[in-house]
């Protein structure tokens, strides 16, 4: 079977899970708006539409797979309580995030560092263009930006840029919550995704 196949096969398999729960409870949960038969969802500031039929992004085309598993996993996996849990910890302090630490900081934090070295006023608009904010925390850092990828689950880009002594480092920070609305896998995806969201923004591709 072919890697498109496979991919096609899982994508519908997510979508009858989705619509087989109560959709309802969960979009008032997660702050999702319902539209006929229609869900729209928030990620990284744009909206996505979820219905039967398959998941639309602003333009109306199926979006990455990686994204639409993103999507479906956040719906299907929708806590009954809203967890409490607020502090900013790393991903490698999430449950069960061992498997994907090093991908996590070679893809992100790594990457991030790299592509924004001496270019600081690059990234503050970059981070403006995904509709990033300064936290309600300061932090010791050049820049500090929080991002909302999907309603529940911001994270927190904290970075420092290269100097004399030191080189550019990156830090990329979830809520503890997190881990009860998306799996390990799907929080690696959405700090893969910032990645890549920021240098496009910075190229204008956003």
């Amino acid at each position: 079977m072919s890697k498109g196949s496979v991919f096609d096969r899982t994508y519908k398999d997510y979508i009858t899970q989705v619509f087989n729960v109560d959709l309802e409870s969960r979009a008032e949960k997660l702050g999702v708006l319902i539209d006929g038969d229609e869900l729209l969802i928030s990620f990284f500031g744009k909206p996505y539409r979820v219905s039967p039929k398959g998941i639309a992004d602003p333009s109306g085309k199926r979006p990455a797979h990686s994204i639409s598993v993103v999507l479906c996993k956040y719906l299907l996996l929708c806590p009954e309580f809203p967890p409490r849990e607020y502090e900013w910890v790393s991903y490698k302090d999430l449950k069960d995030a061992a498997p994907f630490v090093g991908a996590f900081a070679n893809n992100v934090e790594r990457t991030i560092a790299k592509n924004f070295r001496r270019r600081l006023e690059d990234l503050r608009l970059a981070s403006e263009k995904l509709i990033g904010r300064p936290p309600e925390t300061d932090f010791p850092y050049q820049l500090s930006v929080r991002f909302e990828p999907l309603p529940k689950v911001p994270l927190l880009m904290l970075f420092n840029d290269e100097d004399e002594e030191f080189s550019a480092r990156c830090l990329v920070l979830f809520e503890r919550r997190a881990e009860k609305y998306l799996d390990m896998e799907c929080l690696a995806i959405v700090g893969w995704l910032l990645s890549d969201y920021l240098e496009r923004a910075a190229r204008g591709n956003f």
